[in-house]
C-alpha cells in the first residue's frame, strides 16, 4: 500500500499535540500579543495522550496535522513535530491573513480532503471544530487531556487566529 492511499489521521497541534500552557499568559492581556504566544510554541512540551495516538495510528494511516497556527509558523512546527519524534506529514496551516474561527476553516479543509481521500481519523480539543467535522461527517476524536484556557477558546472563536 503506497503512502497516498492510506486512509488520513489528522491531528490538530495546540491543545492536541502540543501543550501550550506556558504561552496562555500573552492571551489573558489587553492587547494580545500574538506575536510573542507563537514566538514561543517551540518550548511547548508535548502531550503524551496525543503523541501516542498519533504514533498509533501512524501504524495504519498518513499522519497529517491541521492547525489554527499561520503559515509564518511553519518552520517553528515542523522543528518542533520532529523534536517530538512524531510521524512527517502534510502540514495544513492557515494563511498569514485568514482570521475567520477555526470551526470554519477546518471543516472546509476536511470537506475538501475527504472529498480525495479517506479521513480515518480527526483529533482535536476545539469543541466547536470537532461538532463541526462530525456535521461533515468525520470521525472525531475530542482531545480533553489538556488543561482548557478560555482565553485561548475565545481567541479561536472572535480572532481566528489558532
Amino acid at each position: 500500500m503506497t503512502e497516498n492511499t492510506r486512509p488520513l489521521a489528522l491531528f490538530d497541534l495546540d491543545g492536541t499535540l502540543a501543550d501550550t500552557a506556558h504561552r496562555q499568559r500573552f492571551l489573558e492581556r489587553s492587547p494580545r500579543d500574538w506575536t510573542a504566544f507563537f514566538a514561543a510554541a517551540p518550548d511547548d512540551p508535548p502531550l503524551p495522550e496525543g503523541v501516542a495516538l498519533a504514533l498509533e495510528y501512524a501504524r495504519e494511516c498518513e499522519v497529517a496535522y491541521l492547525t489554527g497556527r499561520p503559515e509564518r509558523c511553519r518552520a517553528d512546527t515542523v522543528a518542533w513535530l520532529a523534536a517530538q519524534g512524531l510521524p512527517d506529514g502534510r502540514i495544513w496551516m492557515r494563511r498569514n491573513d485568514d482570521r475567520r474561527p477555526a470551526r470554519r476553516t477546518k471543516p472546509e479543509i476536511l470537506r475538501r480532503l475527504a472529498r480525495e481521500r479517506e479521513i480515518r481519523v480527526f483529533v482535536d480539543d476545539d469543541e466547536l471544530v470537532c461538532d463541526e467535522a462530525e456535521r461533515a461527517g468525520v470521525r472525531v476524536v475530542r482531545a480533553r487531556w489538556a488543561v482548557e484556557s478560555a482565553a485561548l477558546k475565545d481567541a479561536q472563536e472572535r480572532e481566528g487566529r489558532t
